[in-house]
């Protein structure tokens, strides 16, 4: 999945950013820049979020 299709898939569920941040506990900017694609999630946080969000495979631990 690409981070556009991962924006798509929250607007379809009526989740904002925001809301899923808080929900998965983890920080709004980093959610939102892992859905803009300035970060790749290629560690940290922003990986776990990148797994959690379908756009990568891995673990999310």
């Amino acid at each position: 999945m690409t981070p556009q299709e991962a924006k798509q898939k929250l607007i379809e569920s009526g989740v904002t950013a925001a809301e899923y941040a808080r929900q998965h506990g983890f920080k709004y900017t980093q959610v939102v820049a892992v859905l803009n694609g300035t970060n790749k999630g290629r560690y940290g946080e922003a990986h776990r979020i990148a797994v959690a969000l379908g756009l990568k495979q891995g673990e999310a631990a």
